[in-house]
């Protein structure tokens, strides 16, 4: 079934990313992956893994986790990280990714937190978890909403439960962080005609050093690399609306679609092509292309 509705490579490289109908907050990738490697990177909702086969390596902010069959990985909105093969053979794996929505929503039902609900650890032994993230995937693609709803909040509800707390809310009362909240406001504003950091201090009566470390202590990742993450977010909107790769491409401020191509790549895990083609099928049959 899965090799009918993906993306294929090199080296036997397969990837599906897409959504699933009837569960609304939920985007899933199935893949196996040997040379490919996804670039820094973040977020707007959540990530939820879980490896089947080798190992995966993810680089998190205070150091590199090896994902190994049984284990869970959970990394919260908005933090920066990239992934490889640990092993030469590669790893395959499925995941969730849950939109803040959906885990606020299952958070207030079963737990007592306050504020953001967030993921404690980054990594876990927890094979009855790892084994409802593929049951979430098989029953999507089998088309049954009802069963990939269920999965998905016994999924989370059960991770809430165990390793769930609040996220620290972000301060933005340090002048520092006023900065870079500004700089970050400008860049969304002129995604597509950003100024360069020189520029871009100037406007904000810094210095170019100053305002790239308020950027990464703000949000993990220097200006340039953070606005290419947010391009590749804002063209998934854009192809997920209808829009073609080299509509999408120039609208967000890449020089053309082979630029859109190798960046969407390297953060979503597919091609900007393959994944306008998935949310294509999905808005109009309603569920998987049949195998």
């Amino acid at each position: 079934m899965e090799r009918a509705a993906t993306a294929t490579g090199r080296d036997g490289e397969w990837a599906r990313h897409w959504h699933c109908p009837g569960v609304p907050g939920l985007d899933l990738l199935r893949a196996c992956y040997v040379r490919h490697s996804f670039a820094r990177h973040s977020h707007e909702g959540y990530v939820l893994g879980a490896v089947r086969r080798g190992i995966e390596d993810v680089r998190m902010p205070d150091g590199t986790i090896s994902a190994v069959p049984g284990s869970v990985v959970m990394i919260n909105p908005e933090v920066p990280h990239s992934a490889r093969a640990g092993v030469p053979e590669g790893w395959s794996y499925a995941t969730l990714y849950p939109s803040r929505d959906l885990v606020a929503e299952v958070a207030a039902e079963i737990t007592t937190l306050r504020g953001t609900p967030g993921f404690a650890e980054t990594i876990v032994e927890d094979q009855e978890t790892s084994r409802l993230i593929h049951e979430v995937h098989r029953a999507a693609e089998e088309g049954n909403a009802l069963a990939a709803d269920s999965l998905v909040r016994i999924a989370l509800a059960r991770m809430l439960r165990l390793h769930g707390f609040s996220l620290p809310v972000r301060r933005s009362g340090a002048a520092a962080a006023r900065t870079a909240a500004a700089a970050r406001e400008i860049l969304l504003e002129r995604m597509d005609r950003p100024p360069p950091l020189e520029g871009l201090a100037y406007e904000l009566g810094t210095d170019p050093f100053a305002l790239l470390r308020a950027y990464k202590a703000a949000y993990g990742l220097p200006p340039h690399t953070w606005l290419t993450n947010a391009r590749v977010q804002r063209a998934r909107l854009l192809l997920d609306a209808g829009a073609t790769p080299a509509d999408a491409a120039l609208a967000v401020g890449f020089s053309d679609q082979p630029h859109l191509n190798r960046h969407f790549t390297r953060i979503v895990g597919v091609p900007p092509g393959a994944y306008r083609r998935e949310r294509a099928r999905t808005y109009k049959t309603g569920g998987p292309p049949p195998s």
